[in-house]
């Protein structure tokens, strides 16, 4: 679905819209490039073919929980600050200009555009010779790069706010013991607070990780380039791309059913490759979680002394 040749009318960003609904949003290609648009919630609505139901997740003014959803043609994710639309071939990014969402673009702009060792010309039999020698060195379908892209911003920017959060806390805290004060405990108050809204915030995103990687079929639909594959016209399996299969030879530490060799496998079904890359971030944000559980036993520790000095004032308010 190539949505930058589509024929829904989309403002440019330069262009004030008398309708007041309009919301910034980057469209970036499998190129890389990026085009930022001006378009109210039926023009996106159009352009990528999504229900109401499904734009609603992406709206910053209602409470929706982390999503990660595969519809037939689309992925929607709503991730903290990033709330992005993902076809075949093409990712809407919602809000481009915000602090927090520019490295995002960047790094999108960076990652998307890898092509094939065919395509930088190195030929088709080399690169079906280095397929053969390493099947690791073969890429990720566009959708799949774009989520790896996405899950590795919101692990890494939450477990940055998590560092920056130890970094006050923990002095904080030794200050607090060696000097016990209102003022010292007030500091040690809101620290606690921001503690607890960062770890909600985490766990979040650790349960969708986790909800998802429970469940196959909610992998598989992740593949809008297989479906999109399996929709046209059929294709051998010599012509198949590696990343279309996944590769029988990787093994992953949830799902231990056996898999039959040969043709006879059912291939379209495969999700080891996105299970293991997802696991791989589900592993990095449950470490911001474990950081932020031996933060908590530290200031539970800390409330605990203080009340042993007979300090009648509480941690928390």
């Amino acid at each position: 679905m190539a949505l930058a040749s589509s024929v829904v009318e989309l403002q440019p960003s330069s262009v004030k819209k008398k309708t007041a609904v309009s919301r910034s949003w980057i469209l970036l290609d499998h190129y890389g490039k990026g085009t930022v648009l001006d378009a109210d919630k039926y023009a996106i609505m159009r352009l990528v073919q999504i229900h109401a139901r499904d734009l609603r997740i992406l709206d910053p003014l209602l409470s929706y929980p982390s999503t990660i959803l595969g519809r037939e043609k689309v992925i929607v994710l709503n991730l903290e600050h990033i709330k992005a639309i993902i076809t075949a071939d093409e990712v809407l990014l919602r809000d481009p200009m915000d602090d927090d969402v520019v490295p995002i673009v960047e790094e999108l702009r960076r990652r998307l555009p890898q092509v094939s060792a065919a395509e930088q010309g190195q030929g088709k039999e080399e690169a079906c010779a280095q397929d053969g020698e390493g099947g690791e060195e073969n890429e990720f379908p566009f959708e799949i790069r774009a989520l790896e892209a996405l899950f590795e911003a919101i692990c890494s920017f939450l477990d940055a706010r998590t560092r920056e959060l130890e970094t006050s806390a923990y002095p904080a805290l030794d200050e607090l013991i060696s000097k016990i004060s209102s003022r010292n405990l007030d500091r040690v108050r809101k620290l606690k607070c921001a503690m607890t809204r960062l770890t909600i915030r985490v766990q979040k995103i650790r349960d969708e990780l986790e909800s998802l990687l429970d469940d196959d079929d909610d992998m598989a639909d992740l593949y809008l380039s297989r479906k999109l594959d399996a929709s046209s016209s059929p294709t051998s399996s010599s012509d198949a791309p590696y990343w279309l299969y996944g590769s029988p030879n990787t093994g992953s530490k949830r799902h231990k059913s056996s898999r039959v060799s040969g043709t006879t496998v059912q291939r379209e079904n495969d999700v080891e490759e996105l299970e293991m890359l997802l696991e791989a971030y589900f592993m990095q944000i449950d470490g911001t979680l474990n950081k932020l559980a031996t933060l908590r036993e530290y200031i539970d520790d800390t409330e605990d002394y203080i009340n042993i000095q007979n300090l009648n004032t509480p941690l928390i308010a």
